[in-house]
């Protein structure tokens, strides 16, 4: 990125000024830094509080691309809904036509905050302003809204904080910053399409609708308890400030990792992905339930109820949120298999929100049956630590294995807690005897009451497979390092690979002696090869660099190495020196033994 001018860092400076001294905004920002103020960790817990116990929260994309639907000019436009106009490189004049269309009167906010409600969902998060520039609110920075530019003449956003405040709903507002394809100066994934009317200063832009804006979505509608920023492209720190003072607005605010120019915010979010491992800070995975976020008529990709309620227990295992999207229709409705997905996940939260809401991640790495969730105990207020295992794969023996060492004091159904089940130490773990039939297809909860800390078992040792094979997946490693971590839904990878202090290792037990052929599924992208890392098994080293496969995974042998002493190993694999990026992400490494003559 260019060094901004004299005369920009000029612009910019005035801009700063005029904050500070309330000419950008109506209301008093004077004690606002221009970089946040840190907090004590104390604060922090208090502020995130709520948010850590909710876990499930309902994402809303609705606003003027519901009306073409993923269709331009009688064809279909590939991509998420909600980027037509980028995709389609509609220009903007004819974009802003959708406007006149624009009718949603079967809108109904309370409606779609008790579908939420139903569901178990703890809060809300709608789009204000998405990057198509259009406002889902009566904004006094552009006409272009749905107030003054539609039919409707009603602000929606009001009515659903109206809604939110009388179910005891929290709502959040997403805001798209930087990316803007209507307003000049706004910026544009790819590149402007329609420079004559797009082309600008984006720090006007920033000035004249940006800063404004969430200005007015802070003020107007009461507490709002998250906002959520969206593709920092195109924001420097200089621009980034010009926003940031804003979150003093509202007291307890919660923000992303999306605002740029350095700022991290309050959470990270991954994106239509479950990081296998979570992250080391608070976390919120935002997923579809088909293939778009904005309403597209023809996208009827829609995942199961099943899929839904697992992802949900999946991410609470790992101590995220799960932050599940809708994509209401032109009409203001939303769309009837969304609501049907809805319901489904509500009936099981009917029944086993417990396991959810306001549990930390699970003790154990891994668990071949299901997943885990935990709330600590109080001795003093007499109420024991809880473990929450929600069984996937109902054990055909009566016996649920928990490989854990420790005390616990009972063990019985959520459904059924007044029956307690048989409790067996085993040399696998904890043996809980457990009716022959699951009693729910989806996801049974077991609790155990526990008392002092639990002790995971470590898992088995890799051994070779029948053709001789050690395959160590990326999920099977023991991670060193602040970003490492294993991402993915079915297929898992090894990323985050940034410090020549992080490194993955692997138990392995080695049952006969001889040379090994190592090779690493990887994918490392154009211009980042040539990254130095060793594997080390036991006590042998193999020194390598790692190969560009333009960014899809490609099987690349690395070498070979001479093992003379079998059982318990360890196979870490350390990078030494890293060009670009990262080292590479990593799905697997493989140990082959090689026939000597």
């Amino acid at each position: 990125m260019k060094t901004p001018s004299l005369f920009r860092l000029a612009v910019i400076l005035a801009i700063v000024v005029a904050l500070f001294a309330g000419r950008a905004l109506a209301a008093d920002t004077s004690a606002m830094p221009a970089i946040v103020s840190n907090e004590t960790s104390t604060q922090r817990d208090a502020r995130m509080k709520w948010w850590r116990e909710a876990r499930f929260g309902l994402f809303i994309h609705w606003g003027l691309y519901a009306i073409p639907a993923g269709t331009w000019q009688g064809k279909p436009v590939a991509g998420i809904g909600e980027w037509i106009m980028n995709r389609g490189k509609i220009p903007v004049a004819d974009y802003a036509k959708f406007a006149a269309e624009f009718n949603p009167v079967k809108f109904d906010a309370d409606a779609w905050v008790r579908l939420a409600q139903g569901a178990g969902m703890k809060y809300i998060i709608i789009t204000s302003k998405h990057h198509d520039g259009f406002a889902m609110f009566r904004s006094a920075a552009s006409p272009f809204n749905i107030y003054d530019a539609t039919p409707f003449k009603r602000d929606p956003l009001q009515e659903l904080a109206d809604a939110c405040r009388k179910h005891g709903m929290k709502l959040g507002f997403y805001y798209s910053q930087a990316q803007d394809w209507h307003h000049r100066g706004g910026a544009a994934s790819g590149g402007h399409w329609d420079k004559a009317a797009q082309d600008g200063d984006m720090d006007a832009y920033l000035h004249d609708i940006a800063v404004p804006q969430v200005k007015e979505i802070l003020t107007k509608y009461g507490p709002i308890a998250v906002l959520w920023w969206d593709t920092p492209t195109d924001m420097t720190r200089e621009r980034a400030d010009l926003l940031a003072p804003l979150i003093k607005l509202q007291p307890g605010l919660i923000t992303n990792n999306r605002l740029g120019g350095g700022y991290e915010g309050d959470t990270e979010t991954p994106e239509n992905k479950v990081p296998a491992t979570g992250y080391p800070r608070d976390w919120e995975a935002c997923m579809t339930m088909n293939d778009t976020w904005g309403f597209k008529s023809y996208d009827d990709n829609w995942k199961s109820g099943e899929k839904l309620i697992r992802t949900l227990i999946d991410i609470a295992s790992k101590g995220g949120n799960y932050l599940l999207n809708v994509g209401p229709t032109a009409a203001g409705e939303i769309p009837a298999p969304s609501v049907e997905r809805l319901q489904q996940v509500g009936v099981w939260m009917k029944r086993n929100s417990e396991s959810i809401y306001a549990t930390t991640a699970s003790p154990f790495r891994r668990l071949e049956w299901g997943r885990a969730t935990r709330k600590s105990g109080d001795a003093a207020a007499g109420r024991p630590g809880k473990l929450y295992l929600n069984v996937f794969a109902w054990p055909k023996d009566g016996a649920l294995i928990v490989p854990m060492r420790g005390t616990a004091k009972k063990a019985y159904l959520l459904s059924a807690p007044s029956v307690a089940l048989a409790l067996t130490p085993s040399p696998a773990g904890l043996r809980v005897t457990v009716p022959a039939a699951a009693p729910d297809p989806i996801s049974s909860v077991v609790v155990l009451e526990v008392a002092g800390p639990i002790d995971p078992l470590p898992p088995p040792p890799i051994t070779a497979g029948g053709d001789g094979v050690i395959a160590l997946g990326c999920d099977d490693a023991d991670l060193s390092g602040k970003a490492l971590r294993v991402e993915g839904n079915t297929q898992l990878n090894l990323t985050g690979w940034n410090s020549v202090e992080s490194y993955a290792q692997w138990d392995v037990r080695i049952e006969r002696p001889g040379t090994y052929r190592i090779a690493a599924l990887y994918a490392v992208p154009s211009g980042q090869g040539g990254s130095d890392f060793n594997v080390t098994v036991g006590a042998v080293s193999l020194a390598t660099k790692t190969e560009v496969t333009g960014g899809s995974f490609k099987s690349v042998v690395l070498g070979t190495v001479r093992v003379e002493e079998t059982g318990p190993t360890k196979v870490t694999l350390r990078p030494a020196k890293i060009s670009g990026a990262e080292l590479m992400r990593l799905r697997s490494l493989t140990l082959q033994p090689v026939a000597t003559p």
